[in-house]
C-alpha cells in the first residue's frame, strides 16, 4: 500500500517506465505527473536495477535498531500506557528509561503569582446513554448514542500555580461561561478578558495541555455506563490532579504553588 501522501502509486510508476522506454525526456514525464525530476530518476534507477519488483513499496522501518528498547521495558511501557494513560515524562518515572529527547518552545511563558492569569477553555464531550456507549458495548446499531448530545466541560487553569479548575455544564453560552468564572475564582475579580487569536489553539496552550490530560486520565481512562457515572468521576480525578499529580511543567504538584495565606 502507497504512503498516504505520495503522489505516484505503482501504476504511476510504471506509467514513467513506459513513457522513457517510448523515449520520452524524464523532465516532461516528471511535469506531466505532478512529481519532480529527482523522483521520477529514482523510479527509473530501480526499473532498472531490480525491475518491475523495483516499483513496489517499501518499508521505511531501518534494517537494524540498535538502540531499540528491550523487550521487558517496551511491554512495561505499554501497559502503563494502556492502564494508566500516562505521557512519556511520567512513564519514564515509572519504567526507569530515560527521555531521548522532549521537544520544547523558546517562547515558553509563566506569570510570576498566583491568579494573575487565568486559562479558561471548553471542551465537548458526547453523552454517554444509559448503560454505556460504544467503548463499554463495541459498536453495534444496538448501542443508541448519536443525537443526545455533548456535555461541556468548562476548565480553568492558572498560569503560574497549574490549579486546574472544571465542572460539566449544559451548554457553552455567555452567561454559562461567566457563571463558570464566577465559581471557578471565587470572588468578583474586575478581571481583564483576553481572547486568543482565531484558529490558532496554540496560543491558549496551557488550557488545550490541560484539555487533553482531563481526556486521558479522566474522560477515557475508563469505561463509564452514563454521562453522570463520568461526572461524578471529575472531582475526585481534580483533587489528585492539583495534590498529588506531578505536574511535569513545574515539576511539583500545583497545589504546592499556591500560598498558604
Amino acid at each position: 500500500m502507497s504512503h498516504a501522501n505520495a503522489r505516484l502509486t505503482v501504476h504511476g510508476r510504471q506509467l514513467i517506465i513506459d513513457r522513457v522506454a517510448a523515449g520520452r525526456p524524464v523532465a516532461h514525464i516528471a511535469a506531466e505527473l505532478g512529481v519532480s525530476r529527482q523522483t521520477a530518476y529514482r523510479w527509473v534507477n530501480r526499473f532498472r536495477a531490480e525491475g518491475a519488483a523495483g516499483l513496489s513499496d517499501r518499508s521505511s522501518r531501518p534494517r537494524t535498531s540498535p538502540g531499540r528498547t528491550g523487550p521487558e521495558r517496551e511491554q512495561a511501557v505499554l501497559h502503563a500506557r494502556r492502564t494508566l494513560r500516562f505521557g512519556p515524562l511520567r512513564i519514564a518515572a515509572l519504567t526507569g528509561a530515560p527521555i531521548r529527547a522532549a521537544r520544547a518552545t523558546a517562547n515558553r511563558y509563566e506569570r510570576s503569582r498566583p491568579g494573575e492569569l487565568v486559562h479558561l477553555d471548553v471542551k465537548k464531550l458526547g453523552r454517554i446513554p444509559d448503560g454505556g456507549g460504544w467503548r463499554a458495548h463495541g459498536r453495534s446499531e444496538k448501542v443508541k448514542g448519536r443525537g443526545i448530545g455533548y456535555d461541556y466541560v468548562h476548565v480553568a487553569i492558572d498560569d503560574h500555580t497549574r490549579i486546574g479548575y472544571a465542572e460539566v455544564l449544559p451548554d457553552e453560552k455567555g452567561v454559562t461561561a461567566a457563571g463558570f468564572l464566577g465559581r471557578a475564582a471565587v470572588a468578583d475579580l474586575g478581571a481583564v478578558q483576553r481572547f486568543i487569536k482565531p484558529h490558532c489553539p496554540w496560543t491558549n496552550g496551557k488550557a488545550e495541555r490541560f484539555n487533553r490530560t482531563l481526556q486521558t486520565e479522566w474522560a477515557y481512562r475508563q469505561v463509564f455506563t452514563s454521562s453522570s457515572h463520568r461526572q461524578t468521576a471529575l472531582a475526585p480525578w481534580l483533587e489528585h490532579y492539583n495534590t498529588e499529580r506531578i505536574h511535569t511543567g513545574i515539576g511539583t504538584t500545583p497545589i504546592t504553588r499556591v500560598s498558604p495565606t
